[in-house]
């Protein structure tokens, strides 16, 4: 997936209007868009085309899949149809189950990223003490995409080692979680921010900061 700027935006409202507007201002900079549960659960599936046909960008769909095999393979089916081009599952479920996710992206010529560890002070309790278990396993599946945190560059950099160089890894927690942007790219191949991005003033001109910066 080419990701410009290296810079993904994590589209976080709950209003079409709205995130179109935001779309519109910062479509010069950034040309990938992750849309998670907010903005899918207030305006349905029927947003991931429209975003992705007005503004000709990548979709990324941040559900975290984290079901059995087979639930996972309608998630990711109704995503893809939907015209996703990749789709965010966790790993902590199995192998099974993330199988089940690649097995879509693959039939629908489509993408998965691997979630290793999330960005929030909760996931130190229980998915940091996996998380380079889970990447190995992504390793030994084949799998190029991963998730991992700008808000622990240790654990990051941890990731990256697991990983290889030729993987993707985009990495969440910049901007209001306290990630560095710049510091996180010595790692990431790209990093995710939502709020401040989208709850700017001006979100182009925080673009243009973030990406100066």
């Amino acid at each position: 997936m080419n990701i410009k700027n290296n810079l993904i935006l994590a589209l976080d409202v709950t209003n079409k209007d709205k995130a179109i507007e935001i779309c519109k201002q910062v479509s010069p900079y950034i040309n990938t868009i992750k849309i998670g549960y907010p903005l899918t659960l207030a305006e349905g599936l029927e947003i991931i085309k429209i975003i992705k046909d007005e503004f000709d960008a990548n979709i990324i769909c941040d559900y975290k899949v984290a079901d059995i095999d087979a639930t996972n393979s309608k998630i990711c089916d109704l995503t893809f149809d939907a015209g996703a081009d990749a789709i965010i599952c966790h790993g902590f479920v199995g192998s099974d189950s993330v199988q089940a996710c690649l097995d879509s992206a693959n039939k629908h010529e489509k993408e998965i990223f691997l979630l290793t560890e999330m960005s929030h002070p909760g996931a130190k309790m229980f998915l940091q003490k996996d998380a380079e278990a889970i990447a190995k396993m992504g390793v030994d599946m084949g799998i190029t995409n991963y998730v991992a945190p700008a808000t622990r560059l240790d654990r990051l950099s941890e990731i990256r080692n697991i990983v290889g160089d030729d993987a993707c890894i985009i990495s969440p927690g910049v901007g209001k979680q306290g990630g560095d942007a710049k510091k996180t790219l010595e790692f990431a191949s790209a990093i995710i921010v939502g709020r401040s991005i989208y709850e700017s003033d001006n979100p182009a001109l925080a673009c243009e900061k973030i990406i100066k910066d």
